[in-house]
This record gives C-alpha cells, structure tokens and sequence, in this order.
C-alpha cells in the first residue's frame, strides 16, 4: 500500500512538473509485488516429454520379487497455467510391469498443479527451481503378450489414481528440465493379471517441457520517479535572491530619498515588438508581414545596425529552458528579417533575462516577446 500511495503522489508530482519542461520523464516498470494480471488464454501453454521407471506392488503379492517389480514408463504431457500457482496438465501415458507376465498398460491422466514456490515465495519470473503438487486419475488399458506371442487386452478399464511432485529446472525462456516424483495406486491389481488385489507403487521420471508463448505473468506498471536533482544550485539562488532583494531594498530607498524630478525622460520605444505564445518561437504570418515592412526600413538604412532582443517570462519554466527560448526567440526573428535581404551585418541578436513588463504576473504574456531596437 505504501509503494502505491508513494508511486501516485510521484507520478502526480512529475505531472506537473513536466508542463513547465521535459527534461525528466517517468519511467513505468513492471512490479510482480503489486499482484499478477491474468494472461490471455493463448499464453502459458507447456508440452512435455517424460520417462523414467515405476516400482509396482499388490497388497499382498509379497511373492514378487523386488527385480521384477521395476519396469519402465513414459508420458508424453500437454498443460497450461492459468495463474502463477494453479494449472492443468493431460498425459498420454504408457508403463510395463513385468512380475508374472509382462502386461502393458496405455492411458489417458489428466492432473491439477498448485506451484508451492510462487504460494510460499512469491511470483519471480526468473526463478530457477519452482515445485509444483499435483492430483490426478487416469483411464488405462492393460495388454498382455499371450502364447500365441501376441498382445491381447485382457481387462476392463482400470482406473488409476496418482499423487506427485514436479520440480522444473528453467534451463531458458521456453525450456525446462523436469523431475517428476509420483504415488499411484489403483483398487485392482497392477502386477498380476487377478482382480481385487489393491495395488499401489511409486514412479520417478525425467524429462523437458517446452513452453509456448509467453511464459511469464503480466504485472501492474509501477512509475519509478528520477532521482531528485540537487538543491545546492538552488540554495546558491535562494541567497542570490535574498541578496537581490536586499540591494532592491536599498535602491528603492534610496529612490524614494532623491527630491522629485520635474522632467523625466520617456524610454525610447522599440522599432518594434514580435510577441510569440507560451513555448513557442515560430512565427505566424502576421509576424512575417510585420517583419516584412521592418526590413524595408533597415535596407533603407544601411549605415544603421539592430538589437534583436529576446525575452520569455520567469514564472514558468526553468532558468536554463528559458535562456534557450530567449536565443530561439531571438534567432528566429533574425533569420526571417535575413530573408527578407536585410544583411546580417546590420542584426545583432541578443537576449534580457528579465521580465520586459514591470506590472507583474498577471501581464506575463507581455514577456514573450523580441523587441527590435537601433543600436547606439
């Protein structure tokens, strides 16, 4: 709950930061500590190839010995995971037991898998050991070689019971090594061809699962908010300031102290003022037509030079993003003002860091702008 409540206030935080400038961005990683999403169907698909041997055992066949109660066996399995701890797999199954006759048995099993790794440690898609339970039942037909050295089915279906362990090895994205430990037990005998003698027997396999599609699980995307920025810059900006304050404090003192002039000079007007919108420095075509009539007033006077001067207001944005708008401001109005045929020689494009209108933030639209001046 923390690491959410923490990743909603850092996304909210960037999301208004980033309107002022793109400099840093969000990064959204997937975070399985969150939860899991459930995968499409066609994801999480797995089929498998085992083989190994079964040692089977009637309840009271003690007459068979231990050698002829080992016999081979082998699966061929197809499964899916519907989440990181349930799933399905259905066997294509085939064993022998070999204590008074060699019988064969062919089936079908179907099993249900709980992961015990993902329950107990949690989902990590790039474990290398997972141990899976698992119950199931199966259908088999028993075939036993007779004198004529043919094999004949000799009984009805039986049905076999089975509880296991399979443990996967990751060996890579898709491929797996398995070692698959089982109980089996049936209420009619697996060794002989008599009937009502429970049997029961135990059978270890090894094998491969092949994974289809994707074989990991989708997680909620979490935001990883950047490293914070140091604030010594911006602690040397606060003094800045207090000090700025400070020498303001003085001058307008000192200001207040001087007798009134009867005559005040009226600063001298630019040429003339391009105003552009928050962020921007392209000009419309009313600014070209402008530019237009000011530079058949710069050919006119050729001896004559300008300063281009670039403004952007200090309220939004960062220092350094706005001295690369006050350039681009600057250089754009000089560029059209050169295909207009006024030389370059004449133009001289510059930038003010401060705010060109004095009344405040309420008028900061007033503070895009370049204005086009006569130099001295």
């Amino acid at each position: 709950m923390k690491k959410t409540i923490f990743a909603i206030a850092c996304a909210l935080f960037l999301g208004q930061s980033m309107v002022a400038q793109n400099d840093d961005t969000v990064v959204l990683v997937e975070d399985p500590t969150q939860g899991v999403i459930v995968n499409r169907f066609q994801d999480n698909w797995f089929l498998g190839v085992e083989g190994g041997i079964s040692f089977l055992n009637n309840r009271h066949g003690h007459n068979v010995s231990f050698k002829d109660r080992i016999a081979p066996e082998a699966e061929i399995t197809v499964g899916k995971w519907f989440s990181p701890l349930f799933g399905f797999r259905a066997n294509l199954d085939w064993f022998q037991s070999k204590a008074e006759y060699k019988l064969n048995y062919f089936g079908l099993a179907g099993d249900a898998m709980l992961n015990l790794t993902n329950w107990w440690c949690g989902y990590n898609p790039n474990r290398v050991y997972n141990a899976s339970l698992y119950a199931g039942a199966g259908i088999y037909g028993r075939y036993a070689k007779g004198d004529n050295n043919k094999w004949n089915y000799t009984h009805s279906p039986l049905i076999i019971g089975r509880v296991g362990l399979l443990n996967t090895f990751r060996l890579s994205e898709h491929w797996q090594f398995l070692i698959d430990l089982r109980i089996v037990g049936s209420d009619q005998s697996l060794v002989t061809l008599g009937d009502g003698r429970e049997s029961y027997g135990g059978q270890i396999l090894i094998g491969f699962n092949y994974n289809f599609g994707k074989s990991t699980w989708n997680a909620p995307l979490v935001p990883i908010c950047p490293e914070p920025e140091n604030c010594d810059a911006l602690r040397a900006r606060l003094q800045a300031a207090d000090a700025r304050i400070a020498d303001l404090e003085a001058q307008l003192k000192a200001c207040l102290e001087r007798p009134v002039q009867t005559v005040v000079a009226a600063p001298e007007a630019p040429l003339a003022t391009i105003y552009f919108p928050i962020n921007s420095y392209s000009l419309n075509r009313s600014d070209r037509n402008v530019l237009g009539a000011i530079a058949n007033i710069m050919k006119a006077n050729p001896n004559q030079g300008y300063v281009l001067t670039g403004y952007a207001d200090n309220y939004t944005g960062t220092d350094a993003y706005n001295v690369r708008l006050r350039h681009n401001r600057a250089n754009s109005v000089q560029k059209q003002l050169v295909r207009n045929g006024v030389p370059a020689s004449q133009l001289e494009a510059t930038i003010n860091n401060e705010n060109l209108n004095p009344n405040g933030e309420k008028f900061v639209a007033l503070d895009r702008c370049v204005t086009i001046t006569e130099k001295k």
